[in-house]
């Protein structure tokens, strides 16, 4: 088969797997974790096979016109260069390893075939994102995730938190694609095309009439889809669904797509050097931001999804000091290790019963029930935090690098404020990544207490996976930088001294620091009743996943959600915890700027409606409904009534006619 043969049928299998996995869901259980599971196997190997012969040489293109428009034509075209190949087997790689892991770890669960469906046209969304070389098509995979999205974060509709966050991602989510459609538009209208390798040539001639105009607006949609502030409040949130949806939309699917389409479109953002500042600064703030509310969260995914939201920031960071290559190298480092953090976390959960860090830490010998989720999140943990050797490390100091050589004057196109903007943030990011890294491993693994429940060993699907994706997490940030130059530009990935040493040294403080603090509160902790500590509750209750309920109903009561005295977070973030806790109340001011303003206006409109617009159609039926009342009471059915009305009827008219004679 061809290339573009091959290319073509990665995004497709996976398609026609979801449409035979809902039409076989009933009918047929027993194909429906093959068909979960093969299809997405099988677009992994033909992704790999696309990327070895693609090679990273000259990018690969087809296209074959879709419909006739009439002005901007509209093509199904692909456009593999070595960033799609990679991204595309990043994709196949996650995606696989979350439909085995969801084989076990919703084996009881009777919406599976629905959601394993979901989870598939979720992947062939993703890819068709990855090699589409057509803005439209690009949109239809973009739109389609949103959509995935929504259903697979309610899969648990039952909870009122997995409907509210189900919701509030679709509608902050929609809330960024409206300026992404009409900056798709505006860029279209400029470049005359749709197509992207036009687009980028328009863009190299100087064709672009309103170039910030359309990268702000572009901007917006990517703020939204990869959860970056303003608009990252939803994937928090988002983690009331199941764990490995949680994995496949933070390390391959949904957010990712944010990234990688900044990086495709890269040079319309260069042609605006205002873009570039307000890129900058999103991905500052966002860095720092996401760094202190993970130190504050209970919830073990939510310490989680924060960490993805400002690991996506240091993404956004390179891609506004222009370093495509980096950004997504680190696109792909985050993929592997992200991936095995959350599926981890799904086995500790399971076997915990809780996803509450405070009811963790009251917990002994819980690395002891899960032997493989604990080695391996030590790894995830260890690559997150960007410690070298570990796959973080490089792919996290090729950012910084690429800010360094900007800052310090090196680069033409891109202003040295944005440079140093990204470098100190992202130093800044660093040590609260490896404080936050510390804390989880302390609070999940090194807990005291009663001893963890004993639920028995985790099914080998489940097991199998972490390890697989260990090896990522450990080895690509060397193979990368040494093996596939070629795919990213032909830039050398190693990292620089000057930002290794810094990098790494600040995220050794941060680590040691958190570990100084852990030890500390532990020790006051120890002197502190447990009954005074449940009887003063701080802040919401930790959610348990849904499955966790279910299954492992919490034997520790109100103690396990209570605040944990040992929690170094409180100690290291002090009067910032509880702001941090709660994302800096973001969410509230979202509230009241724009969530009740809304609800009052449609309460009024509401009002309005029923008593102003209903009175007048109540009054334009009642007048006919009076009339018909009148003439109806004047039905007797009596003869002598009607002549005599008869009668009157003519005297009145005969007066009537002498009066008007006389006047006239």
């Amino acid at each position: 088969m061809t290339t573009t043969t091959l290319a073509v049928l990665v995004p497709l299998l996976p398609f026609l797997g979801a449409a035979a996995g809902l039409l076989l869901g009933r009918t047929a259980p027993g194909f429906v974790r093959p068909l979960a599971v093969l299809p997405t196997l099988a677009s992994l190997v033909l992704a790999a096979v696309v990327a070895v012969r693609q090679g990273g040489d000259e990018a690969i293109n087809a296209a074959t016109k879709l419909t006739p428009t009439g002005s901007v034509p509209i093509d199904l075209a692909l456009h593999i260069d070595g960033f799609a190949a990679l991204v595309a087997v990043l994709v196949g790689v996650v995606a696989t390893c979350v439909q085995i892991y969801s084989t076990g770890y919703l084996r009881e669960d009777p919406r599976y075939p629905s959601y394993a469906a979901l989870v598939s046209l979720f992947t062939s969304a993703m890819l068709l994102v990855v090699y589409s070389g057509d803005l439209m098509v690009l949109l239809v995979g973009w739109e389609i995730m949103g959509i995935c999205s929504y259903f697979l974060v309610g899969h648990y509709w039952e909870t009122p938190e997995a409907r509210a966050a189900s919701i509030k991602a679709f509608l902050v989510t929609k809330l960024g694609d409206v300026p992404f459609l009409i900056g798709l538009f505006a860029l279209a209208t400029d470049a005359g095309s749709f197509r992207l390798t036009k687009i980028l040539g328009t863009v190299a001639s100087g064709g672009l009439d309103h170039p910030t105009l359309i990268a702000l607006l572009l901007l917006a949609g990517v703020a939204g889809k990869s959860a970056q502030f303003p608009l990252h409040t939803w994937l928090p949130d988002a983690m009331a669904g199941p764990t490995p949806v949680s994995a496949l939309i933070h390390a391959a699917t949904m957010v990712a797509a944010g990234v990688y389409f900044i990086a495709r479109l890269l040079p319309v953002f260069e042609a605006s050097q205002a873009a570039m500042i307000v890129l900058a600064v999103m991905a500052a703030v966002t860095m720092i931001g996401s760094g202190l509310a993970a130190l504050a969260q209970d919830d073990i995914k939510r310490v989680l999804a924060y960490s993805t939201i400002g690991q996506l920031g240091y993404m956004t960071g390179a891609l506004a000091v222009a370093d495509r290559g980096a950004a997504v190298f680190h696109l792909l480092s985050h993929g592997a290790f992200k991936a095995l953090l959350f599926l981890a976390a799904g086995v500790i959960i399971h076997a915990a019963g809780t996803n509450s860090l405070a009811a963790m830490s009251r917990m002994s010998h819980v690395r002891n029930r899960v032997p493989d989720a604990y080695w391996t999140m030590t790894v995830a943990l260890l690559a997150l935090a960007a410690i070298p050797p570990f796959s973080g490390f490089f792919s996290k100091e090729s950012v910084l690098g690429a800010a360094e050589h900007v800052a310090t004057g090196h680069a033409e196109r891109v202003p040295g404020s944005v440079g140093w903007i990204v470098l100190v943030a992202g130093l800044l990011t660093a040590l609260l990544t490896a404080a936050y890294a510390m804390r989880l491993w302390l609070l999940a693994f090194r807990g005291r207490g009663a001893e963890a429940p004993d639920h028995g060993r985790q099914p080998l699907t489940m097991t199998v996976v972490l390890w697989v994706l260990a090896v990522p997490s450990l080895a690509v940030g060397a193979l990368a930088y040494r093996v596939l130059p070629d795919w990213f530009d032909g830039r050398d990935l190693a990292p620089t001294l000057t930002t290794s040493v810094l990098g790494t040294g600040v995220a050794l403080v941060g680590g040691i620091v958190t570990y100084a603090a852990w030890r500390h509160t532990t020790a006051v902790a120890a002197r502190v009743p447990l009954g005074a500590v449940a009887a003063h509750p701080e802040g919401d209750a930790a959610q348990v996943e849904a499955e966790a309920i279910a299954s492992h109903a919490p034997v520790y009561g109100t103690v396990a959600y209570a605040p944990d005295p040992a929690d170094p977070g409180r100690l290291l973030l002090g009067p910032l915890h509880r702001s941090a806790a709660f994302g800096f109340h973001l969410d509230a001011v979202y509230r009241a700027l724009f969530v009740r303003p809304v609800q009052a206006g449609a309460s009024l409109v509401r009002f309005l409606d029923r008593e102003v617009v209903d009175t007048y159609v109540r009054g334009a039926g009642a007048l006919p409904r009076w009339l018909g009342i009148a003439v109806r009471r004047a039905q007797t059915g009596n003869v002598q009534t009607y002549v005599s009305a008869l009668l009157a009827g003519t005297v009145v008219l005969a007066v009537a006619a002498v009066l008007v004679a006389t006047g006239a």
